[in-house]
């Protein structure tokens, strides 16, 4: 379903970019991705997950099962891989601006296609591609660069380059958007030297309301409810229920910038760095935020982390992937942990966020993470702790994501 765009955001958009937009009901143009089953597709009994990694030098597709590659797309550079949202399509962050990858899978009511993966030519050109973030059957896309907020439907990918909606931060800097389903947009503020909060539009472009005590601001997630939370270096802000609350964090710094949401549970997943002057701090508490009692928890771990260690089980669990190598399951209510499931070789953060190290990405009940030391893949199942799958790859991975198919 297209919704029309917005004429208060519109304005912005077209003023700054000057783009032209389809008026409503216009068609998308088709681009190299289809939903309509082509000649290479061919039916398949289930729907099966495909995995997409990232080293140096390119972007694999594998089989979420045997870890077959399936695809191999030489880019240069240092890309980031985002799923669409719509069960099919991966974003990647390149140099030039956000493009799509279309892993070959998906399902159409009862029946389920595959085929090989494909780049397609849907792009987004921009400065300095940001966040992606997936809510409500949207794709939001965060330009650094230019601090362009990008919104269409997931599903539009299938029929090619989709119909967008468009709106303009105040300023360009690192910043996240989120559309909730009742049309409100939570962006955040900053420029170049601060970052000091985020703003709430209604769905006409019309300012709900604002926070501004939210040093550094960084990250998103959206738990049960629709209850947006958003990253300090102070604690956190919760958006719901039309109002903002901070909560602080119980140390003078207490940086909250990585984060995993679940609509499963009203509590969302955080890292906690109370060092400002570490060159890397390897922390070693995760938060817990509730967004219904408005109270946030620290646990501690007993091992350390890093931002690509967070993840959510399919039941809302909190997961944790330590450098002691171990995936920690964490009952988000209870704040404790429930598990710990020995993974990967115990390793250390490298100092460069861009560097390979263990990655986790979850899809349904599995929970598949990445030993860059060995060049392997190994899927955990979640409920029963065991490891029912290894694959090897020529390449050291890096990021990870997948598709359900």
């Amino acid at each position: 379903m297209h919704h029309c765009a917005r004429p208060a955001r519109l304005l912005t958009a077209l003023a700054v970019t000057g783009l032209m937009l389809t008026g409503c009901g216009a068609n998308a143009i088709p681009a190299g991705s289809t939903t309509s089953p082509s000649a290479s597709a061919s039916t398949v009994a289930e729907a099966v997950p495909r995995l997409v990694t990232t080293y140096d030098g390119g972007i694999k597709v594998l089989d979420g099962e045997s870890f077959e590659v399936l695809g191999d797309f030489p880019m240069d550079g240092f890309n980031r891989v985002n799923a669409a949202g719509d069960g099919r399509h991966v974003i990647i962050s390149t140099a030039e601006g956000f493009k799509v990858l279309d892993t070959g899978v998906w399902s159409d009511g009862d029946k389920h296609y595959a085929q090989d993966p494909a780049m397609t030519d849907i792009e987004f050109p921009t400065s300095k591609p940001g966040h992606v973030v997936r809510h409500d059957g949207k794709t939001i896309l965060f330009s650094d660069g230019t601090g362009e907020v990008t919104i269409f439907e997931s599903d539009d990918l299938a029929g090619g380059q989709p119909k967008t909606e468009t709106h303009k931060a105040e300023e360009a800097h690192h910043g996240v958007a989120v559309e909730l389903a009742n049309g409100e947009l939570v962006l955040t503020l900053g420029n170049d030297s601060e970052r000091p909060g985020i703003v709430v539009f209604d769905k006409d472009g019309k300012e709900i309301t604002r926070n501004e005590d939210c040093p550094g601001v960084h990250g998103e997630a959206t738990a049960a409810d629709e209850a947006v939370v958003i990253g300090c270096e102070t604690g956190v802000l919760i958006y719901s229920d039309g109002g903002i609350t901070k909560l602080e964090s119980p140390t003078e710094y207490g940086r909250i910038g990585n984060q995993a949401g679940s609509e499963e549970s009203t509590v969302t997943l955080g890292d906690y760095k109370q060092d400002k002057d570490a060159e890397l701090e390897r922390p070693e508490q995760i938060s817990l935020i509730n967004t219904k009692t408005k109270t946030l928890t620290l646990v501690n771990l007993g091992t350390s982390y890093s931002f690509r260690s967070l993840a959510r089980g399919s039941h809302g669990e909190a997961l944790v992937l330590g450098t002691d190598g171990a995936l920690h399951i964490i009952d988000p209510d209870t704040a404790t942990v429930t598990q710990s499931i020995p993974v990967v070789a115990p390793w250390e953060e490298p100092l460069k966020w861009q560097e390979a190290r263990p990655t986790i990405f979850v899809q349904g009940h599995t929970a598949f993470i990445t030993d860059p030391s060995t060049n392997a893949i190994h899927a955990v199942d979640i409920e029963s702790g065991k490891i029912h799958g290894t694959g090897s790859l020529k390449e050291t991975p890096n990021e990870l994501t997948g598709v359900s198919g």
